[in-house]
């Protein structure tokens, strides 16, 4: 069975016209999109790239495009079988750092040992509800890599030295030919350090590096809220190479408080009142972050009511403005009377309107009408 190839310009998915900056990001697009290491154990995504990588190859050479452009395939396999380039040298990796693709794909198209950034690190930390109000600092202890005392990171025994990796000549990676290209991948026998230790050292077991727990401090400002994270620059993990440090990032965790329940930077809690201080107002003792203050409700405050504490919530991260503590109000019936109580409430109740309407016709009354 025989295999046709598509058309080079529909696999860029490009018109005949197409200029060289139209050309270059059609390629960039599908290498990104089909690039093997973003889908792993993915033929069909391999082949894709394979196919989009050789009509690259091709149109972006001015001589090879006339010819594909007049004969065809058959074109191109003639000015290869007759001494032009061979595709099987077409070197992925240098079109990579034309590209600039060695950092988007992990700098696998690079030639030598590229240098790593340290991986960041995580930790949780929980803090209570004052503490997340005005702010606070914590200390806390982060496990991490750090360059081994006995060996100075070198890996090897004190007095012994590292050799040069057989299998990759020292050069950290080793290069595979798939078809017409050239793919580097790293070493696997060094991991691309281009250096094997013989007497790796007692302490680290030649990794260079050693597990510590690190004591830091973290100021928390004061405003946070539950799920914010704090970034402490460059005290992450270590680079394997040289490169710079990776950062601490402090997910907080904020207790919930007792009375208060927060929305945004508003504090929000539920006053209970009587029926008396309801009807006849009141002052009643409101609790703060700070010392309790005294509220004034008017008369004939009903359930449901809503009063604001200007600037006693919590205060902007960073900022100058501060929230409001905002009071609901609770008329709460009393379960139990004794005899004087409800002798009482007897007789406000023969004083006030039926059906406790102020004025007009009563509920019962305005039902029927409704149905009528």
């Amino acid at each position: 069975m025989t295999v046709t190839k598509r058309d080079y310009y529909d696999v860029l998915g490009v018109g005949r016209d197409c200029d060289d900056a139209q050309l270059k990001s059609a390629y960039r697009k599908l290498a990104l999109q089909h690039h093997p290491d973003r889908n792993p154990d993915n033929r069909d995504a391999e082949e894709r790239f394979k196919e989009a990588a050789e009509a690259y190859s091709v149109l972006s050479d001015g001589q090879k495009r006339a010819t594909y452009d007049r004969f065809g395939h058959p074109g191109i396999q003639q000015m290869d079988q007759g001494g032009g380039a061979d595709p099987n040298s077409f070197d992925l990796g240098d079109l990579f750092n034309q590209f600039g693709f060695g950092d988007i794909l992990g700098g696998r198209g690079q030639r030598g040992n590229r240098t790593m950034r340290g991986e960041d690190v995580r930790y949780d930390l929980q803090i209570g509800f004052e503490d997340a109000a005005f702010g606070m600092t914590a200390e806390i202890q982060v496990p991490r890599q750090e360059k081994c005392g006995h060996c100075q990171g070198l890996g090897a025994e004190p007095g012994t030295s590292s050799a040069t990796c057989p299998q990759c000549k020292g050069r950290g990676e080793m290069l595979y030919q798939q078809g017409f290209l050239s793919v580097r991948r790293t070493c696997n026998q060094c991991g691309g350090a281009g250096k094997v230790i013989k007497n790796p050292c007692r302490d680290c077991r030649g990794q260079g590096m050693v597990l510590v727990n690190r004591k830091l401090k973290v100021t928390i400002p004061a405003g946070v809220a539950d799920g914010n994270r704090l970034r402490l620059s460059g005290e992450g993990q270590p680079s394997p190479n040289g490169g710079p440090t990776g950062d601490l990032y402090v997910f907080l965790k904020v207790k919930e408080h007792a009375f208060f329940e927060r929305h945004e930077n508003d504090l929000h809690c539920a006053i209970p009142v009587n029926f008396a201080q309801a009807a006849l107002g009141a002052e009643i003792m409101i609790p703060t972050l700070g010392e309790p203050t005294v509220l004034k409700i008017p008369e004939g405050t009903q359930n449901g009511a809503q009063f604001r504490l200007k600037k006693q919530g919590i205060a902007q991260v960073n900022g100058h403005s501060r929230g409001d503590i905002v009071i609901h109000v609770q008329v709460k019936t009393p379960g139990k009377l004794n005899r004087e109580q409800r002798k009482l409430f007897e007789q406000l109740h023969d004083t006030l309107p039926k059906d406790n309407e102020p004025a007009g016709k009563g509920i019962f009354e305005r039902v029927k009408d409704l149905f009528a």
